[in-house]
């Protein structure tokens, strides 16, 4: 697993949303704030 450093850029990355479609952080990088939530399902 790759660490992240505080204060540095995010490595961009790709995942699929809900609907299969995917999204790239570089996507929103002209944003000033972007938050990603992971759901590990329903238990």
């Amino acid at each position: 697993m790759a660490s992240i450093e505080l204060n540095k850029q995010a490595p961009d990355f790709e995942i699929d949303d809900f609907k299969s479609n995917t999204i790239r952080l570089s996507d929103y990088k002209t944003k000033k704030n972007v938050l990603i939530v992971f759901n590990r399902g329903f238990v």
